[in-house]
């Protein structure tokens, strides 16, 4: 126990140091923390071995998980039903430009200039070109884009680029199978269940039992996450997707919802981020590759992300 709180205060204090580094910097924590993770696994990792740091102890890659997971929650409980069926055409080419352009980029730099095996530069291509929905949401809290319509635009773009993600992995390297199917089948009846059986729930028990919402909700998100990640698939997809289908109800109270997001960004997204940093491997990263990832996905929708925001922003002049 002892070394348990030894290694949570060193992190605690990695994510301090990373707070004092982005208010100096006026750059996003979430950015910074990554960058603390990647510097404290380098220098550690050098002088008292890979280990050191703890990032693998699976108390720690708990903690580090339910962070992305509820920030993933919280992004898709941002999310406004109206602002989406508006902005749908744009979510859409966002989504997919933002997941093939790369993907087919990375794939082709690895199998023709870095001569990659076929499957190894389909892989390269698939892990290249996702996105993190908890970094950009993270970014969009610091930054205010979370309560505009081009922020919304932007998480809803992210989930189609990580669906574009998982269905590319399952047709490619994992087929789909009984599983997905089961969790396809019990996801898709928990998601019609939700929006109705929640605001009984809360009507009846929120003002009885502490904290039953926050205890409901996080039994929801480990539960599907735990079948998703049974069935292969990714923990923070039905995450966002509760989140989507409770944005009426939990989203709407705006105070709950803050003193979730306390929790999350004060405790549990620190570890994500950090240990996300520890996690890369410096000589395993390559000019080529990066150039493949970032030119074709910023080439390919940074125009349609501007002329958006612009349009909103004169918007809001307008009005």
């Amino acid at each position: 126990m002892e070394h348990t709180f030894s290694v949570a205060a060193a992190w605690l204090g990695l994510a301090l140091l990373a707070t004092f580094a982005a208010a100096k910097l006026r750059i996003s924590i979430a950015r910074v923390e990554i960058v603390v993770g990647i510097a404290a696994a380098a220098i550690i990792g050098r002088l008292s071995g890979p280990e050191a740091i703890g990032s693998n102890l699976p108390w720690l890659t708990f903690i580090a998980s339910s962070g992305a997971v509820l920030l993933t929650f919280l992004a898709g409980a941002e999310l406004e039903h109206a602002v989406m069926r508006r902005k749908w055409k744009e979510v859409s080419v966002v989504g997919l430009v933002g997941f093939f352009a790369p993907f087919f980029g990375c794939a082709a730099v690895a199998r023709f200039v870095m001569d990659w095996s076929v499957q190894s530069s389909w892989l390269a291509g698939i892990a290249l070109s996702t996105t993190s929905m908890a970094v950009v949401y993270a970014v969009m809290l610091e930054t205010g884009f979370n309560a505009t319509e081009f922020g919304k635009g932007i998480l809803g773009s992210c989930l189609v680029n990580d669906l574009g993600t998982v269905i590319t992995l399952g047709l490619i390297f994992s087929p789909f199978t009984f599983r997905t199917v089961v969790f396809l089948g019990v996801g898709g009846v928990a998601f019609i269940a939700l929006p109705l059986v929640t605001p009984r729930l809360v009507d009846q028990y929120a003002n009885r039992t502490a904290a039953f919402r926050t205890k409901f909700i996080l039994f929801i998100l480990f539960g599907l996450g735990s079948l998703a990640l049974w069935a292969g698939s990714e923990a923070v997809l039905p995450a966002y997707v509760a989140g989507i289908v409770l944005a009426r109800t939990i989203g709407s109270d705006h105070a709950f919802v803050r003193r979730l997001r306390t929790l999350t960004i004060g405790f549990l997204s620190p570890f994500y981020f950090l240990r996300a940093g520890s996690l890369v491997s410096l000589p395993s990263l390559t000019a080529a590759l990066l150039g493949a990832k970032v030119f074709p996905k910023y080439s390919g929708f940074s125009r349609l992300s501007r002329r958006s925001a612009r349009n909103e922003t004169s918007d809001g002049i307008t009005h």
